[in-house]
């Protein structure tokens, strides 16, 4: 028998006569829509759906000298991936955004300084178009190199010692920080300590300000304890804290994570949530809402974040300058306080 003949792979010709327009518009909608009318931009859409055309990633990689994929390169710990379902959130949330320009997302973990040297040397030698730089730590290595080698990079949360070369997504961390420790103290509490995030990223560093500066008046350096951001430096800080003044009637968490540490140890101790003291966080991520009572937090749009940072990458590789977006945060009230 003589096999029957395979089916001939759409092109842009294709494409090009069902929509009607000429095949210059059909390549300008692949590559972004630049210089693209409403009209020719829905028709070169409809026919692509009509005939099943598909980009050649290897083909368009040859023509355009372009990898067709961004990392996303966490600075953080294996361990922490895992720990904090907000990574998944950004990383998920880019990995959609990136999905309808036909770019692939690729994770590179750098969370120690031999995984900085090799995710440094992978991104520079070209093997991707950009870089989402996500919880960014002021002094490791890396960030001057992808900079110097001209890689297009967006930051999420400001880039410390490198806010005017690098674009950045960042939630307003001091502004909700603010907001939270006063809605504490809108409850009457009076006895108001914070767990902080690492003193070498913005959030950290920025949230903590914010609780100085609310607390300005009756700032007191014994109620602050230090943490990294994961549950255990959390459940440490707060054992520290009611060491020191078991008498306390709130604590304000970093993060979320932290803060589930310090209810664990609350409850532990006999301590009402929020009878005796009121816990809050930041972040609203997914643990939020598991733990035992719900969290008050500050909610982060981590979904716009990631969207806006897809966006304003997607610039910087077409040629645009950096740029930068600070969000805002909401108070969410739940159980906790």
């Amino acid at each position: 028998m003589t096999p029957p003949p395979s089916k001939r792979r759409p092109t842009i010709d294709d494409v090009s006569a069902a929509a009607g327009v000429s095949r210059g518009t059909v390549s300008r909608v692949l590559n972004g829509g630049h210089w693209v009318g409403p009209d020719a931009l829905a028709a070169v859409n409809a026919a692509i759906k009509k005939t099943g055309y598909r980009v050649n990633p290897h083909a368009r990689s040859l023509a355009t000298s372009r990898a067709n994929s961004v990392a996303f390169l966490l600075t953080e710990s294996h361990e922490r991936l895992f720990e904090d379902p907000n990574f998944a959130v950004l990383m998920s949330g880019a990995s959609r955004a990136l999905s309808v320009h036909d770019i692939s997302l690729v994770l590179i973990m750098a969370g120690n300084e031999d995984e900085q040297r090799r995710a440094t040397e992978f991104v520079t030698a070209g093997h991707v178009d950009g870089v989402l730089l996500v919880s960014s730590h002021s002094g490791r290595r890396g960030l001057s190199e992808i900079i110097a080698a001209g890689v297009p990079a967006i930051a999420c949360g400001v880039p410390l010692g490198f806010e005017n070369k690098m674009g950045y997504v960042a939630a307003d961390d001091y502004e909700g920080a603010r907001e939270m420790v006063r809605y504490l103290t809108s409850l009457g509490r009076t006895r108001i300590a914070t767990i902080t995030g690492p003193e070498d990223t913005s959030g950290g560093m920025r949230r903590f300000e914010a609780y100085v500066d609310e607390r300005a008046d009756v700032f007191d350096e014994t109620y602050v304890a230090h943490g990294d951001y994961s549950r255990s430096s959390g459940a440490a800080a707060m054992t520290a804290l009611l060491t020191r003044h078991p008498d306390l009637d709130a604590v304000f968490a970093a993060n979320d994570v932290m803060a589930a540490g310090a209810l664990d140890v609350l409850l532990a101790s006999g301590r009402r949530v929020p009878e005796d003291v009121a816990v809050g966080g930041f972040d609203d991520g997914p643990i939020a809402a598991t733990t035992h009572p719900p969290l008050t937090t500050m909610r982060q749009p981590f979904d716009r974040i990631s969207e806006e940072m897809v966006r304003l990458l997607l610039q910087v590789i077409g040629g645009e300058r950096p740029a930068a977006m600070v969000l805002p945060t909401d108070l969410v009230v739940r159980e906790s306080a």
